[in-house]
């Protein structure tokens, strides 16, 4: 049985850095699967996306969190990057994120995400996602903070890039 998930790419970081960017992406799949494991040191650090390097105001998105205790939500719309995880903390953040980008490839809608963060030590979050293009995506760049880019990850984060098969 073949498998439905391909690697595309995979990048672990040397160094710390502000952007991490997948380039290239042919329109060979169906959705693209990110995995992320990433570190960096405490504060607003969720992990923001940009599209074919779209720094237009074409991103919208809906989040929620919780810690166990509490719950919050909040919302942007017209923001100039789209929010994929929105986990914070005010010691060193690690975060383990999934982020599934439906229909990358479909030159007649919109594009849509739902990412899920998890900070083990204190909160998850979901996070769905709307970029206001009909473009096929051809390259995702990465970046942490509350603006792009507005902090480095760390040394050894690493991410992973799928493409979902078409079915035969």
């Amino acid at each position: 049985m073949a498998s439905t998930y391909e690697k595309i790419a995979t990048t672990t970081l040397g160094s710390a850095t502000g952007t991490v960017t997948f380039s290239s992406i042919t329109g060979s799949y169906t959705d693209l699967v990110l995995i992320c494991n990433i570190a960096q040191a405490a504060g607003n650090n969720g992990l923001r996306v940009r599209y074919n390097s779209d720094s237009g105001s074409n991103y919208s998105y809906t989040t929620v969190n919780g810690n166990g205790t509490t719950a919050s939500s909040g919302s942007g719309s017209s923001e100039t990057q789209l929010v994929i995880a929105n986990t914070t903390g005010s010691t060193t953040l690690e975060l383990a994120i999934i982020a599934n980008i439906f229909n990358y490839s479909n030159t007649t809608t919109y594009k849509t995400s739902l990412g899920r963060g998890n900070r083990a030590s204190s909160n998850v979050d979901a996070t769905v996602g709307l970029w206001r293009s009909t473009a096929a995506i051809t390259s995702i760049e990465l970046a942490l903070g509350a603006s792009f880019p507005t902090n480095n990850f760390a040394a050894g984060c690493t991410f992973t890039l799928y493409g979902i098969l078409k079915a035969a």
